[in-house]
């Protein structure tokens, strides 16, 4: 513990240049009486800590005496160069700059740390493209970046998921990756936000006019809330069938949306009786159809009928 204080206070010298006894107490949650004995410690162990004393006194390093430690723990440091999605930072253009600023970073840690740090790179990567590697086309994604950055109002044109187009005014207050998709956060005139796919926004050109962000926005927490009032509202359609025991553990491997939501035991002939749950009827068919004479339907009826063991 004492160690972990000793740090903390380097570390706050460090980026406040000086600060009382009492301030630095009441940061650290100790004694007055305590942060003297640490002083005492840090200066016997060679590190250049000065009291000056007088009402805009306080502890300071000595002049030009500057600490290499960052305060980061190793988990820390590896939670900071875990390689961010490559295919987001083209979107953003920021592929380099990520690049050399996580260069500078290595390069700002101490010797003990420095090796094990470049290995995070070798060690994890983050491929957040598709299988096929579809890549949304983003016509005016430069523009919302431009408005998001400059907090200025922006007028666009958006394609709507049943095909219909509208112009609007919107007022940006950020932008999200799903995935290998971006949708943009904006608020729109009566102060309603709304998710917009950024693939779907057909035209955007920022307006010389600005606005104030609401103060409370949290965009990572309006996220959450719009995602699970999402799922929420998700239309399910819930189907029986029985499977062969070998697909048994590739069901929820598939390029379909499925959720096992029920798996029985293996009856006398060797099926076993699962229940699933799809969007929609077609993402249905199209799932259990690809499984061949491996899956029949028990329910709905119409479907037993109709897909019965071909």
């Amino acid at each position: 513990m004492r160690g972990d204080r000793l740090i903390s206070i380097l570390l706050l010298l460090q980026s406040q240049g000086q600060l009382t006894a009492k301030e630095l107490a009441e940061r650290l949650d100790v004694s007055e009486r305590t942060i003297y004995r640490d002083m005492d410690a840090l200066s016997g162990a060679g590190i250049p800590v000065v009291a000056e004393r007088g009402k805009k006194g306080g502890w300071s390093f000595l002049e030009g005496y500057q600490t290499n430690l960052t305060g980061l723990k190793e988990s820390e440091i590896h939670a900071l160069l875990v390689s961010p999605s490559k295919q987001l930072l083209d979107d953003l253009q920021l592929t380099r700059t990520s690049e050399d600023a996580r260069t500078k970073l290595i390069a700002s840690l101490p010797a003990v740390y420095r090796e094990g740090a470049k290995e995070v790179w070798n060690r994890i990567y983050i491929d957040t493209s598709s299988w096929r590697n579809e890549k949304e086309k983003l016509k005016s994604f430069e523009a919302l970046k431009q408005s998001i950055w400059k907090n200025h109002k922006l007028n666009m044109v958006y394609q709507r998921s049943d095909g219909q187009t509208i112009e609007r005014i919107v007022q940006p207050l950020g932008l999200v990756a799903k995935g290998n998709r971006w949708y943009l956060i904006a608020s729109k005139e009566n102060g309603e936000i709304r998710n917009y796919r950024a693939s779907r926004i057909q035209q955007a050109s920022p307006i010389n006019e600005t606005f104030e962000r609401p103060k409370s926005f949290d965009i990572a927490q309006y996220w959450k809330s719009s995602t699970e009032a999402f799922i929420k509202e998700l239309p399910t359609y819930e189907v029986q069938v029985k499977v062969t025991q070998s697909i048994i553990g590739k069901l929820s491997y598939s390029s379909h949306f499925v959720r096992v939501i029920e798996i029985s035991e293996v009856d006398k002939e060797g099926w076993v009786l699962v229940k699933l749950s799809f969007d929609t009827e077609e993402e249905a068919i199209r799932y259990i159809l690809g499984f061949s004479n491996q899956m029949f339907v028990v329910e709905p009826q119409f479907y037993a009928k109709r897909y019965v063991k071909w």
